[in-house]
């Protein structure tokens, strides 16, 4: 279950194709603003009571996939880039089903599905399905930083893969997250984003991204897409929760295996957007990801390159 947050990104590039980067960008702040009319402002306390009832539908997308951590999110710095005030309100709801690993490096796929829901309060506050429930701390034109609150199903072995059987169960439980993402200018709209996350109960182990895409040719008023590249890393607690073999689980047949931290994965993914009427849209997500190091190598990876892809249909208020 996985929501897009959908920017209204609007390239109004129609003419030949010779025409440059910043000359297709030249028109765009003018675009965007058109693309976001004002909402009755209102008291933020309603967003955060809407997270809380809605925190525990954030968690399929916070249980390792593919899926980058960018994806959530994309196109939100861009659009304080491009237009001067941001709505007060920003609400979008729908429903959504993604394909996705049965565990991370599993060889088996299931098809999930659930509510997408992105709430966004100005450059403040937001409860989405894979952003989590969050608050942006320090925020500028073209950056913010911030906290969030996360649920991670965690891993049950007897449900996510006969291959599992003697692993025993990862927890569910909450992720607290810190991010930061800077876009570079309206003339190379390129997109960093770094977070970090720590379980608190689960694996208690610390896990984060570092990510960077960018919006791609060929978006007009009703498409527009993003691809980047992520990089995710770990810490040895949380290696070992995911893919390690401890001595009592050992005993179900497979050789004890120590994972240790650094680079858990890295990938690539692509993110869409299409409008097809004034309120309605559909969202997609698809991402491919190669398991690295001690968490490729692990006894319970059965195949160390995953991909996901997922697809919503919203309605936007």
């Amino acid at each position: 279950m996985v929501a897009l947050a959908a920017i209204q990104w609007k390239d109004v590039a129609h003419g030949p194709r010779a025409r440059n980067l910043t000359a297709r960008l030249a028109g765009l702040e003018a675009a965007v603003t058109e693309l976001y009319p004002k909402r009755p402002s209102s008291c933020i306390a309603l967003l955060l009571a809407a997270g809380a009832v809605l925190a525990p539908g954030l968690a399929s997308a916070q249980t390792p996939a593919p899926l980058a951590e960018w994806q959530f999110s994309a196109g939100i710095p861009l659009q304080k880039l491009f237009e001067d005030t941001i709505p007060d309100w920003q609400v979008r709801l729908g429903a959504a089903a993604m394909v996705r690993p049965r565990y991370d490096g599993s060889s088996e796929y299931i098809v999930i599905g659930g509510p997408s829901i992105d709430i966004r309060y100005r450059d403040l506050a937001f409860a989405s399905i894979g952003e989590g429930l969050g608050v942006n701390l320090l925020r500028g034109k073209n950056w913010r930083a911030g906290i969030a609150l996360t649920y991670n199903l965690g891993r049950r072995a007897k449900e996510d893969s006969p291959h599992l059987d003697g692993m025993g169960n990862i927890n569910p439980a909450p992720e607290g997250k810190l991010f930061a993402e800077y876009a570079v200018s309206k003339e190379f709209p390129l997109v960093l984003r770094i977070d970090a996350r720590r379980s608190l109960g689960g694996s208690d182990g610390w896990v984060g991204d570092i990510g960077a895409y960018m919006p791609l040719p060929g978006s007009s008023e009703k498409f527009f897409w993003f691809a980047g590249p992520t990089v995710t890393l770990a810490d040895s607690r949380y290696m070992n929760a995911w893919y390690g073999v401890s001595d009592s689980q050992a005993r179900a047949g497979r050789p004890a295996y120590h994972a240790r931290g650094g680079i858990k994965s890295y990938g690539f993914g692509v993110s869409a957007v299409w409008y097809f009427n004034k309120h309605w849209f559909a969202t997609s997500d698809i991402a491919i990801s190669q398991l690295a190091g001690d968490a490729a190598d692990s006894p319970i990876t059965r195949k160390s390159t995953n991909g996901v892809f997922d697809l919503s249909i919203n309605y936007e208020f």
